[in-house]
Formats: C-alpha cells, structure tokens, sequence
C-alpha cells in the first residue's frame, strides 16, 4: 500500500496531572490514507493521548499538527468540523432511536439543523437515502428499523461507526472498537473498519493484537507516557522492548497478548 503524506502529526505532546506524566513528549505522525494502531500496557497514556488531539483535555507542552495547521489551541468543536472525529470506547448511540434515525442525527450537520430537534421530522426526510447508504456499508440495512436498545452489542459498534462516518471525517479516532466483544463480532467489526478505512484515515487505540495484525499499516507503542517503539506489527512485535514492556521478559512474544 502506497500512503500519503502526514496528516496529522504531534510534536513533544505532554500532559501532566499534578505532578503526574501521563504523556510525555510524543512525536507521532500519522500518514494519511493509513490505518495507524496505538497500543501499549494498561496505564501507557494511550487514551489520554486521544484527550488531547480532540482537546478534551488540554496539553501541558507541545504541538498538534492536522493538515498543516496548528490546532493545539482550538477548542473541540472547531477540531471535530475540521473533520477529525473520534467514536468512543463506550458504544455512543441514543438507546431508544432507530439504527436510521441515529444516523440521521450524525447527518443532520449538513442541513445546519444539528440542534433543531423540534423541527417536523420530515424535513429530515432528505437524509434517508445517506442514511441507509451509510447502515449498508457497515452491513445493518435489516436493522434500520430496530430501536438501537434491541441491537447485540457488535452491531451497535458498527451502528457507531456508521453515525461516525456520517460526520464526513477526514481522520477518524477510534478508541478500542472491540472491546468486550466475542469472536465473530470481533472479526465482523475487524473487516468494517479496514472497509470503511478506503479513502480515510483511522487512528485506533486497541487492545486486541489479532486486530492489530490484520489491519494496521503502522504500529506506535506506548509506555509510561513515551514512545517505546513504532513500525509495521511485523517489527514491533519481534521488539525485545514490546516484549517486555507487555508480558515482562524479553523474550516473551507480543503474538496474542492483549494491552
């Protein structure tokens, strides 16, 4: 696969918590067009490294670059309609919506209406086509009907996604899109992520290395705050260093653990 140039990059990211480093002088470059995993033992700075690039928390020292710009100082909003979206560790959807009816919320931006949810319902009527586009790519055309509260749980993963790519991201952010899931939705979730990733980029947090093996294009690794390793999966998991750092020896292989 031939990958873009960067777009996004981090230059000395920092965050300390009274005292605390969570994370301590990042460099990462992200290039566009790539799926790029970031991963590392419990405590790594992992999530709070999504905090930052989506400033829901605000860096001690250091620069976020997307696309050339600087938005180490721009609030959330200005970050997420740049197009850098993030979907969260825990399934974001309304409980008690339709599968379409969520996605519609996700394409409402567009029409300028995000809030205007006393508007008539059919003046979202225009959104129906987008919407059931965007339910058949993750594969729930049968459920655009179903309340999302009836969903099993790796559907309504895919039904995040899709309300995720209905924000049109340039850069998608997902934090640990398998978490708590069986096999088969593993491996169902798995392929809709490397579908969705045609034409966009994806930052991940994840914890399940079967994942990371099968989809990842470029691999950082974090501890303690820092960047231990970075490369393809192929390099990273022969790391004595990774080895260590996961398992506690090194000479104990990464193949099969879990952050």
């Amino acid at each position: 696969m031939i990958l873009g140039d960067t777009i996004l990059e981090t230059r000395g990211l920092t965050k300390q918590f009274k005292g605390f480093t969570a994370v301590n002088g990042v460099n990462l470059r992200v290039c566009r067009g790539s799926i790029h995993a970031l991963i590392g033992p419990n405590g790594a700075g992992k999530t709070t490294c999504f905090n930052l690039l989506t400033r829901f928390l605000v860096p001690s020292a250091g620069r976020i670059v997307f696309n050339g710009i600087d938005i180490t100082h721009e609030r959330p909003a200005q970050i997420a309609r740049r197009g850098i979206i993030r979907s969260f560790q825990i399934s974001a959807v309304f409980p008690h919506l339709t599968a379409l009816q969520n996605v519609r919320v996700g394409l409402q931006r567009s029409l300028g209406t995000a809030y205007h949810f006393w508007k008539s319902e059919r003046t979202l009527a225009e959104l129906n086509d987008r919407a059931m586009d965007l339910l058949t790519q993750v594969g729930l055309t049968d459920f655009a009907d179903v309340p999302t509260v009836e969903l099993a749980y790796g559907r309504k993963r895919a039904l995040e996604i899709a309300t995720t790519l209905a924000m049109e991201p340039e850069l998608m952010l997902l934090d640990e899109p398998t978490q708590g899931m069986g096999h088969e939705d593993v491996d169902r979730v798995t392929a809709l992520i490397k579908k969705v990733s045609n034409g966009r980029t994806i930052l991940m947090v994840e914890h399940n290395m079967n994942v990371i093996a099968g989809i990842s294009d470029t691999i950082t690794v974090l501890q303690r705050g820092e960047v231990l390793a970075e490369g393809s999966y192929a390099d990273v998991s022969k790391n004595p260093l990774v080895a260590e750092a996961y398992m506690g020896s090194a000479d104990a292989a990464l193949t099969g653990a879990h952050a």
